[in-house]
């Protein structure tokens, strides 16, 4: 393929959530050529239902030359290993396969957090990205070089809970923005002393609830960049 036929790819990025699904179009240096359209995640979330709401939702965007997803669980070689957060048995499913047969090209499937890494490190030293929604997905960077299948959330953090379990949005529900913010900022802490990180990032759905005075290592990033990352899967 030629340069000019490259530049020309437009490429479809669907971002799977535990609350939504989103889907845009980029071109092939990742920017936006359409708007960014959202529907439900259905519930239960099985396989066979996520999937089913995909077609219609993307079906409006077409054309497309190929596609990248990004998926809230272990996703290795474009197969899904684990989704916590999401209903059914989606362990073994070859969520790549599966969409490539139903949108008719070549996809792409990986982490939610890796595809949102993609979409903001500055590949410079350790960068660490946390998405904070459903559940806490991450994501590490060494020199702009994905660590795979880093799954934090599911690490214990306090009181005999995990990430997930103290930072997740059920637990953001249950005990409120304010005492969820001041374990945030606990959590900020000790990422640090285990990682001694260049720059931590903080997307995902429930980054706009984050309310915290942050210090210069870490910041807020737009929850776009789960859709504009996925143009890193066919550069990496």
């Amino acid at each position: 393929m030629d340069d000019t036929a490259r530049d020309a790819e437009r490429t479809l990025a669907i971002d799977i959530g535990g609350t939504g699904l989103k889907a845009a179009i980029l071109d092939a240096r990742g920017g936006m050529l359409s708007e960014r359209v959202r529907v439900l995640t259905p519930r239960p979330a099985t396989p066979e239902a996520v999937i089913g709401a995909l077609s219609p939702l993307v079906e409006p965007l077409r054309p497309f030359d190929r596609a990248s997803v990004g998926f809230p669980g272990v996703v290795v070689e474009d197969t899904v290993r684990d989704a916590p957060n999401l209903d059914g048995d989606w362990s073994g499913v070859p969520l790549g396969a599966e969409l490539s047969r139903l949108f008719g090209v070549a996809v792409h499937v990986a982490n939610d957090a890796d595809i949102q890494g993609y979409g903001v490190v500055e590949g410079r030293g350790v960068e660490l990205v946390i998405t904070l929604g459903t559940g806490v997905g991450s994501a590490l960077f060494l020199d702009g070089r994905l660590v795979p299948n880093l799954e934090l959330g599911h690490h214990r953090f306090r009181k005999g809970q995990a990430y997930e379990g103290q930072l997740g949005e059920p637990a953001r529900r249950r005990v409120g923005n304010r005492k969820w913010n001041r374990r945030l900022a606990k959590a900020i802490r000790h990422l640090r002393g285990c990682f001694n990180f260049r720059a931590l990032y903080l997307g995902g759905g429930n980054s706009k609830h984050v309310c915290l005075e942050l210090p210069d290592d870490v910041q807020l990033v737009r929850n776009v960049r789960g859709i504009t990352g996925g143009i890193a899967l066919w550069e990496h």
